[in-house]
């Protein structure tokens, strides 16, 4: 099994972006552990998992981390989902990006700081909101499964922001996922 690597940005590219917001050293050196606090959980918490497209590897199906945290991939349309019963009553696209139950079909967001189709625009509040509501920054709309939001709801708030920072930290990928289509659009 191939090991998770997540990135954090380098100290001269911290240094930058902290030149540029004005922050000081000691600030800057917080700004990176909440960072680095931030990939663990993230890494921890699969956000991976869903959130990042897969691509073929050496050795079968893997994270495209070129595109990490970008959700479902906007090219990629897919067909009819499955016919779902009592026994089986939600499944998951083969990029593990898109998911259909008795919710309707949904898709993972992306999670990039890409100001237009990703959380460029949301501010620390709006995310840590978010994650304690459940509803979606600007459509209000909930959040919908299989997102974690319930558990993450949980962690303290010192640890949402972190994971924020490591999301804002990331390179944006320019991704405009498909719209949530609830049950009764279908």
């Amino acid at each position: 099994m191939k090991a998770l690597t997540l990135t954090t940005p380098s100290l001269p590219a911290l240094a930058l972006l902290a030149f540029g917001l004005g922050l000081t050293a000691p600030a800057l050196a917080a700004d990176k552990a909440a960072i680095r606090r931030g990939a663990l959980l993230v890494g921890v918490g699969g956000c991976m998992d869903c959130h990042t497209p897969f691509k073929m590897g050496a050795t079968g199906a893997e994270n495209d981390l070129a595109r990490g945290l970008s959700g479902h991939p906007a090219a990629l349309r897919l067909g009819t989902p499955p016919k779902l019963d009592d026994d089986w009553n939600w499944a998951g696209s083969t990029t593990m990006t898109a998911f259909v139950g008795p919710w309707g079909i949904s898709y993972a967001a992306n999670l990039t700081p890409d100001k237009k189709t990703g959380i460029g625009g949301w501010q620390e509040a709006d995310f840590v909101n978010a994650m304690r509501t459940g509803k979606h920054v600007g459509v209000a709309r909930p959040i919908m499964p299989p997102m974690p939001w319930q558990a993450l709801s949980q962690l303290p708030a010192a640890d949402l922001k972190a994971i924020y920072a490591y999301l804002m930290a990331q390179p944006a990928v320019s991704n405009r996922v498909p719209d949530y289509q609830p049950a009764d659009r279908r």
